[in-house]
């Protein structure tokens, strides 16, 4: 059974209190630089792997696209998606990522934010989305970064004061399950290497074309711990270009 943590009303009201989820993109720290590789979403077919609130598929709408599928395993997060961003261009779908079935060269565009981390087999979806994207097609992603989940816990060492030291990295080749913390509750991820990420593109038929590890933008700096972000990467993001 694939975790579905965001269905849990709990876990996804305090979800719904983040500045991403109140403002959007421009709530999200990345979004700056995500936006930069962005491809032309004009007259394109887009699918969202996890798409939450559906606020990149209403930005790909919003840019011309023909068309655009937004899929996630939680229906709170489709309802809140169908309130905030609907659009006639714009299908909604229930579904785990891993249980998607579509034709061999369906999209032009495979985007996918902060979602590929919950997915066990990685490699496997890397070879589906190939399939799935026409001739010349871009996959478009954030995941946490490796340095971030490496550990599992995913907090930051304190001393007896309670101030910050440091932040650990421990069996970092040693790829699998994490038990993680996210917003006080407990929850599954998965930590993989740098290496197999880039390489699962590379081994498929992916050519990297972007690989960026977005810092903090400077108009968030004032916010609570943000200028703590500047000591680790917490995510990275990659666009690839299908052969």
């Amino acid at each position: 059974m694939k975790e579905n943590k965001y269905d849990e009303q709990k876990f996804f009201m305090k979800y719904s209190e983040m500045e991403r989820s109140k403002k959007g993109l421009q709530g999200a720290g990345e979004w700056t630089e995500l936006q930069k590789i962005l491809p032309d979403f004009k007259d394109k077919k887009v699918l969202d792997l996890g798409c939450g609130y559906g606020w990149h598929c209403k930005y790909a709408a919003d840019q011309g696209a023909s068309s655009v599928l937004g899929t996630d395993i939680s229906h709170k997060m489709l309802e809140t998606a169908k309130r905030k961003n609907s659009d006639d261009r714009i299908t909604y779908q229930c579904s785990a990522m891993e249980d998607l079935e579509f034709p061999a060269e369906t999209f032009d565009i495979v985007i996918s934010s902060l979602a590929f981390h919950y997915v066990k087999e990685y490699e496997q979806l890397m070879k589906r989305i190939v399939m799935w994207l026409k001739q010349g097609g871009e996959l478009v992603f954030s995941v946490e970064h490796p340095v971030f989940t490496s550990y599992g816990t995913q907090d930051w060492y304190y001393n007896a004061d309670g101030n910050i030291l440091h932040f650990p990295v421990d069996n970092y080749y040693y790829e699998g399950e994490r038990n993680a913390v996210f917003l006080g509750e407990k929850v599954t991820k998965y930590h993989r290497t740098m290496t197999t990420y880039i390489n699962s593109l590379l081994e498929n038929g992916f050519m990297l074309e972007h690989f960026v590890e977005p810092k903090p933008p400077k108009e968030m700096m004032n916010l609570k711990g943000m200028k703590d972000e500047m000591r680790r990467p917490i995510m990275f993001l990659i666009s690839a270009r299908k052969k």
